[in-house]
């Protein structure tokens, strides 16, 4: 009698030669997946990672306990549009002409007409892909005309749609102009009034639609994000949705319903109604039958907001209310410490994550890019993600002995550099103070125990010291020359990951801060 291999390679033979091709197994279905960006939300507004917060968030709590909560994520600059880059890009901004700051007035874009950016990989892998929200990445802007006014009748090349995204909704910059929104590469409708400077939080000049309302401006994002969300259910193909909130951030304009929702002002009513958003997509989801197929991932481009232009900001805001946006660490928006760019991030992924679980891996938001192109098997090109690692064993819970990340390197508002490496963090920087004269108060610093110092750069063990009050670098040379070499080395490659050497869009002085 035959043995089962041979009748099997009997039948392959019968089938080639009479021209039908043997069954394939099924492809796992690729999965949905929805990236939810706050803007300026703190380590500690969130209840699922400071119980004492003043700030109710139940449906970030409620993606927490279906899935992992990731105590040790960073964002990668502790300012906006680097970070934005670098999450869609997979490589460090401080590579680009960005060295310092964010983008502004009316730039032009920061990512490269043929760079891979996220949304292009997956929409090359058969996704639908989509950006609701905050760009802040730059775009094709019409130069000005006669009298400084541009003509926005015409098309806005060079932004999201040329960038990997089948589709585009949002404000820009909510507090830049033009006041408006921008549909694909054309503003809805032309922003012909002036924005009324000093009033209704509209802090710089520029064109504005008339009648323009900063308060409807998250609501009809949340509009947006979840009619999509119902109508690429129904379609026959996966889908990507990038959704960069406007808030918390500045301007803080809660609608009216959120009023009085928290305990922290007007700013936590304003992070309760970003947490109703959170509720919305995810009710989309369970709706639309298709959140048992969907990874969704909740974060924050960096620490919480210093200033206080109406609102009170982190310091002031922990005087009046006795809430701490930036928890136990040191440092908000801005900084190299820690709460500059420590964030709160939460994966959920039905039949893939567990349930409910915790993970210290230290993880950034470049990774994206890596992670996802290890969930759809594909192989990026060599010059593509060069910051980026596959965090998907830590998403699945494996256990491993080493960290995913060999080092992750932190950028300042300011341009300022720290690198860190397992428990050490080196600030390549007098101070990590970002934040100058809206920096730390006397008050501040007393209550928690920070001293002024005179040393050229600060080193802190986070796992001995979390909250950076011991700076070690003028008794631990040969770690501190051990990060700088490893700095200096991320710089010289053009990559921080394993791979052939590229080259940086500028030649950075990085020792300095300064670009040549």
């Amino acid at each position: 009698m035959p043995s089962f291999r041979a009748t099997c390679s009997g039948l392959l033979v019968s089938l080639l030669a009479l021209g039908v091709a043997p069954l394939r197994a099924e492809e796992p279905p690729k999965p949905n997946i929805v990236y939810i960006l706050a803007d300026d939300l703190g380590y500690g507004d969130v209840g699922c990672y400071q119980p004492t917060s003043k700030i109710p968030t139940p449906n970030i709590d409620r993606l927490a306990s279906s899935g992992m909560r990731f105590t040790d994520a960073h964002s990668p600059s502790a300012v906006c549009s680097p970070t934005r880059y670098a999450l869609l890009t997979g490589r460090y901004a401080w590579r680009t002409r960005l060295q310092r700051n964010v983008l502004g007035l009316f730039a032009q874009p920061l990512i490269a007409e043929k760079q891979l950016t996220v949304a292009g990989l997956l929409r090359d892998q058969g996704y639908a892909t989509a950006c609701i929200g905050k760009w802040h990445l730059g775009w094709g802007w019409p130069a000005p005309g006669e009298g400084g006014k541009r003509d926005f009748t015409r098309p806005i090349p060079d932004g999201p749609t040329a960038r990997g995204f089948d589709l585009y909704f949002g404000t820009d910059v909510p507090n830049f102009p033009p006041f408006c929104f921008i549909e694909n590469d054309r503003t809805v409708g032309i922003p012909s009034a002036a924005a009324p400077v000093g009033r209704e939080s509209f802090n710089i000049a520029g064109p504005m639609i008339p009648d323009w309302k900063l308060v409807e401006v998250l609501p009809e994002l949340e509009r947006r994000s979840v009619a999509f969300i119902e109508k690429a259910a129904t379609r026959d193909k996966p889908f990507f949705l990038y959704l960069p909130l406007t808030s918390p951030h500045f301007p803080v304009v809660p609608a009216a319903p959120f009023h009085g929702k928290s305990q922290a002002g007007d700013y936590g009513d304003f992070v309760v109604q970003n947490d109703h958003v959170v509720g919305q997509v995810l009710d989309a989801l369970k709706r639309s039958g298709v959140a048992e197929k969907t990874l969704v991932i909740f974060t924050s481009d960096n620490g919480p907001e210093v200033s206080g232009e109406v609102n009170p900001g982190v310091y002031d805001r922990l005087k009046k209310f006795d809430h701490a946006s930036m928890g136990t660490l040191r440092g908000a928006k801005r900084d190299a410490w820690e709460g500059g760019h420590r964030v709160p991030f939460i994966a959920s992924w039905p039949g893939k994550i567990a349930p409910g679980s915790t993970s210290d891996e230290t993880i950034c938001h470049v990774d994206l890019m890596a992670t996802l192109a290890a969930i759809l098997d594909v192989k990026l090109p060599a010059d593509a993600g060069v910051d980026s690692v596959n965090i998907l064993p830590a998403l699945l819970g494996e256990r491993r002995n080493e960290p995913l990340r060999e080092a992750t390197v932190h950028h300042s508002g300011q341009g300022k550099f720290a690198i860190r490496r397992g428990d050490w963090v080196l600030i390549l920087a007098p101070t990590g103070d970002d934040n100058n004269k809206q920096g730390e108060p006397p008050w501040f610093r007393n209550n928690r125990g920070y001293t002024p110092h005179t040393d050229a750069g600060e080193l802190f063990n986070l796992k001995t010291d979390p909250t950076q009050k011991n700076n070690r670098y003028p008794t631990e040379p040969a770690k501190v020359n051990e990060l700088r070499s490893l700095m200096e080395h991320y710089v010289k490659e053009g990559r921080s990951t394993p791979g052939p050497k590229q080259s940086n869009d500028v030649n950075i002085n990085w020792d300095k801060r300064t670009v040549k």
